[in-house]
């Protein structure tokens, strides 16, 4: 009796461990419901590496677990997917680790589509009618967004998948809008979101994103229906700003994928598409200037030749004026000639014409003043003709020089750029060589020492030697025997050896005793 002092006065009702309770559960749900065929739409699929496949049952208002062990899923003629109805047969059994009831099946036929799904593929069919799908309304995205806005959770992975991404590939700006992102208020959140980005000022406080990234990650069916919802797709479809659709894997699709600007498999993939690589733009930027210095280096080189030949074609000033100079001189050396040419025959002809000598004098008088003017009106001509030219020579040599100041001084400002071009490369090859030296050269170390240590001469200090005959190594105590002079290689040097016996003759070779190590 004093084993139940603690009892309850007068309770006489037997108790039951959890594990009774629990087996004859089990013996009562197995016992009644040996063999069922059960209707239903398949919700969540789970298939662990295990090879088993769990998923759950589900009509409007209850929810059946089921699994398919190994063997069985393998032998299934159709797989669970998510979204479709089937009519599943197996056994309903209890599960006394979670204290709960599931259907093990052993065989699955298709029944039709499910519920969901079927809403689904009617709202898709209804908004494609509106043209919200339509590729023509899809604006391209920009190449190099200044700011990116993200639709997402703030606590989820996802928004640390998209952050490291964008800093890898080209760091950017960006302006997390937090939703729920699963659940009643994950659709009119995330219609707010994206209508509150598009409602953004360009100018003001908080800059307008030039994109959009709508990321969430893998789930089910429900997970992910707030992205199917039609308020989300028509905001989508509305927005001004260029806009990203990663919800889901790549093998899920929500109706926002639609509407949207460009799908996006994953998360990550999303801020891939958003953002270049900057690495690869610093590689291009440098190509086009390395481009766009040899085309200007080629373009002031054809300048120059082509300088340097107008400058050869011109030649010099004085082969300008000197064959002016030199029919001037002629003229001159002429002119003197024939003036008194002129005189003498006007001369004779006066003296031969019977006119009083006052008209004489005065023709004469005349003739001179006329040939004085004709001579003074040829020397203007001819250092007027003599100035235009040397004024003309004196234009080409200063816009020659000018010339040549402005080709010395752009090849002066070329030397100096590639100079600094040169001093900024060799600053750099000197941080690379200090920083690729010291560890090569360590490893230099560490091999030579390993070559040492794996040497013969290593084994030498400890002992050992090395006998050397004439044609190459001796390594027996018969070849030592025939040989008349060989040498022993020890440590610190060699020795010359000429083994003789009692007789003068080669000593034979002796066998080592057993106590003594044969060096051979």
């Amino acid at each position: 009796m004093e084993l139940f002092e603690d009892s309850p006065a007068g309770s006489n009702a037997p108790e039951f461990t959890v594990s009774e309770i629990s087996g004859a559960v089990k013996r009562v749900l197995e016992g009644e419901f040996g063999r069922v065929r059960v209707r239903g739409e398949i919700g969540r699929v789970s298939r662990p590496s295990s090879g088993h496949v769990y998923f759950d049952l589900k009509d409007d208002r209850s929810v059946i677990a089921a699994v398919s062990w190994k063997g069985q899923a393998a032998k299934l003629a159709t797989r669970p997917e998510e979204g479709i109805e089937v009519i599943a047969t197996g056994r309903l059994t209890t599960f006394p680790g979670q204290s709960k009831y599931q259907l093990i099946v052993d065989e699955i036929e298709p029944a039709g589509a499910g519920a969901l799904m079927m809403m689904l593929e009617k709202r898709r069919k209804a908004l494609a009618a509106e043209g919200l799908f339509d590729e023509a309304r899809k604006r391209p995205l920009p190449y190099l967004p200044r700011v990116i806005g993200v639709v997402t959770s703030p606590s989820g992975a996802v928004i640390r998948d998209i952050l490291h991404r964008l800093r890898d590939r080209f760091p950017t700006r960006v302006l997390i809008w937090p939703v729920a992102v699963q659940g009643e208020a994950c659709a009119p959140q995330v219609t707010n979101a994206i209508q509150g980005f598009n409602a953004l000022d360009p100018d003001g406080p908080i800059p307008r994103p030039d994109l959009i990234i709508v990321a969430r990650g893998g789930g089910s069916l429900e997970d992910l229906w707030g992205f199917n919802e039609e308020s989300v797709v028509r905001a989508a479809a509305a927005s001004q700003i260029p806009l990203i659709s990663a919800v889901g894997h790549e093998t899920d699709t929500t109706l926002i994928d639609f509407a949207s600007d460009r799908r996006a498999p994953t998360p990550t993939a999303a801020a891939e598409i958003a953002v270049p690589v900057r690495a690869d733009l610093a590689a291009r930027l440098a190509e086009s200037a390395a481009r766009m210095m040899r085309a200007s280096q080629q373009r002031q080189q054809r300048q120059r030749h082509r300088l340097t030949d107008l400058a050869r074609a011109l030649g010099r000033p004085q082969a300008l004026t000197d064959p002016a100079r030199q029919r001037f001189d002629l003229i001159s050396m002429r002119l003197e000639p024939a003036l008194r040419a002129f005189m003498r025959s006007r001369r004779d002809r006066l003296s031969a014409m019977p006119l009083s000598l006052s008209a004489l004098r005065s023709g004469l008088r005349h003739r001179q003043d006329r040939l004085g003017d004709q001579t003074r009106r040829l020397h203007i001509g001819s250092t007027r003709d003599s100035l235009r030219r040397r004024e003309k020579l004196t234009d080409l040599a200063a816009r020659l020089d000018r010339s040549r100041s402005r080709a010395l001084a752009d090849a002066a400002r070329q030397i100096a750029r590639q100079k600094q071009e040169v001093a900024t490369l060799a600053r750099r090859l000197d941080g690379t060589s200090a920083r690729i030296l010291p560890p090569r050269r360590e490893s230099l170390e560490k091999l030579d020492r390993l070559r040492l240590t794996l040497g013969y001469t290593e084994t030498l200090r400890r002992g050992y030697a090395v006998v050397h005959g004439p044609s190459g190594l001796i390594t027996s105590a018969q070849q030592a025997a025939e040989t008349p002079r060989f040498e022993i290689e020890f440590a610190d040097g060699r020795t010359p050896v000429r083994p003789e016996g009692p007789s003068g003759k080669p000593a034979r070779a002796e066998k080592p005793s057993k106590d003594q190590k044969s060096l051979f």
